[in-house]
């Protein structure tokens, strides 16, 4: 973020938060949130403690509280105002969700070997430092641990992916409105693989889900990776 102390997530998610309160029925990886795979690509996740890194206002992770049976689903955010609107949403479905206030790497640190399964729908793994993130997250899972997520596989605007581990500067706004830039990392997909690799994880693959139309539509890398057993 361009400021330590603005949060630019505040606008976001808000009038749906208004206007539809209920669990979702679905959980999809694509940009469009509507095709391609679906929670499958995490695993058997029945009594398993599992991650949302930038979780939002916490609809995937409410989704797999109500119907995977997890152990515990964690909704990590750093948004003061996503941690709200998802508290209001989801605080009902506690203990087997968790809605935490912090930033994702911060989080992990603290959790060493907590976690079977960790993933991101277009949340922290976009938003933070891959140095930073992905070394946090491989300390935070338990051997044998996976990591599954969702990122831009070019710019919304058509632009490729970048060629080294840079972010750039994206449109936001502080919560009175003026206009502002928050860093993404939108990388191709061999810059993710090194950096995955130099985290310490294995196994890494990467599919390509094609756009499925739409105004500011994109494809998408979904990302999974292993913790060595």
């Amino acid at each position: 973020m361009t400021t330590s102390t603005a949060d630019l997530w505040h606008h976001y998610g808000r009038a749906r938060a208004t206007s539809d309160r209920a669990v979702p029925g679905t959980f999809y990886w694509n940009w469009g949130q509507n095709g391609g795979p679906g929670p499958e690509v995490l695993g058997e996740l029945t009594g398993r403690c599992v991650g949302d890194l930038g979780a939002g206002t916490a609809r995937h992770a409410a989704y797999l509280a109500v119907h995977h049976q997890p152990g515990r689903v964690v909704a990590i955010d750093a948004s003061p105002a996503q941690h709200t609107m998802a508290t209001d949403l989801y605080a009902h479905l506690a203990p087997r969700l968790r809605i935490v206030a912090s930033d994702a790497v911060s989080h992990l640190q603290a959790m060493t070997g907590a976690y079977e399964v960790l993933y991101s729908v277009f949340g922290a793994l976009d938003f933070t430092d891959p140095r930073e993130v992905l070394p946090a997250a491989a300390a935070a899972l338990k051997p044998g641990g996976r990591l599954v997520f969702a990122t831009l596989a070019h710019y919304l605007s058509g632009a490729p992916a970048q060629p080294d581990a840079v972010a750039a500067g994206i449109p936001a706004k502080t919560p009175d409105g003026e206009a502002t830039t928050m860093r993404r990392w939108v990388l191709q997909e061999h810059v993710w693989t090194k950096l995955l690799d130099e985290a310490g994880f294995t196994d890494i693959t990467v599919d390509v889900l094609p756009a499925t139309g739409g105004p500011r539509t994109a494809d998408t890398l979904l990302v999974t990776a292993y913790h060595p057993s």
